[in-house]
């Protein structure tokens, strides 16, 4: 679907604002519409509507509904991966994903979004890359989180399905607690997987703070610009 589909031939001349001032107002727009009525409702019209500006201005800023997809994709995740704490800054594993479900709870149009397109493209292959960027950003997160906790790839993986399926049952069921239930019960059996594979290690000794936590930069977004 090009500009000129979408614009319906018109130029939606307005008060535009300056380079990236209310870009980002377009991408949680965007994210709405998706998450509100799927990815057919995704047009400039709606986008615009939903943001309250001309369609005109959504073309302006991405030129074509693909760019304005990969964009509002990459928006959410850099965003969920930043705010989600899956590395504490106080570097306990106690803390890891401390306020996933309060995060989700903010905001559960971001993650809607995604799952929204994660269907779409089970039926869309041409989407199936904007999937695979997604996941891959997920499960580098898990794993860098997780790295510094001296926590396997193999049991990384285990958790990141295991984030996954909590988010998605908790933004289709709306029941933060039984999310913050289910992270505690995932710390605990992280704890006794480091007690296990380092069996000289006390327990406290398991939740002292580590440096390579503490320092850790979460939220890099590396991975859309490798693809």
């Amino acid at each position: 679907m090009n500009a000129a589909a979408e614009t319906d031939g018109e130029t939606g001349q307005d008060t535009r604002p300056g380079y990236g001032e209310g870009r980002e107002a377009l991408l949680e727009a965007a994210v709405r519409v998706v998450a509100r009525g799927g990815l057919r409702k995704l047009t400039y019209r709606a986008v615009a509507a939903e943001a309250g500006v001309t369609h005109g201005l959504v073309a302006h800023h991405f030129g074509s509904r693909d760019a304005l997809l990969e964009e509002a994709l990459r928006w959410c995740v850099i965003r969920s991966i930043e705010t989600s704490s899956l590395v504490p800054a106080s570097g306990r594993l106690e803390d890891f994903a401390a306020t996933l479900a309060d995060f989700i709870a903010a905001d559960p149009d971001v993650q809607a979004f995604q799952y929204e397109l994660k269907l779409e493209a089970s039926r869309r292959p041409e989407l199936r890359h904007h999937v695979d960027v997604l996941y891959d950003a997920y499960r580098d997160a898990v794993r860098e989180a997780l790295a510094c906790f001296d926590v396997s790839q193999d049991m990384a993986e285990i958790v990141f399905a295991a984030l996954d399926g909590l988010v998605f049952h908790q933004v289709t069921s709306g029941a933060p607690g039984r999310t913050e239930e289910s992270v505690d019960a995932l710390r605990r059996l992280l704890a006794a997987y480091r007690a296990q594979a380092s069996p000289g290690a006390s327990d406290g000794t398991l939740n002292e703070p580590k440096l390579s936590c503490t320092n850790l930069r979460s939220g890099d977004d590396e991975h859309f610009h490798r693809a």
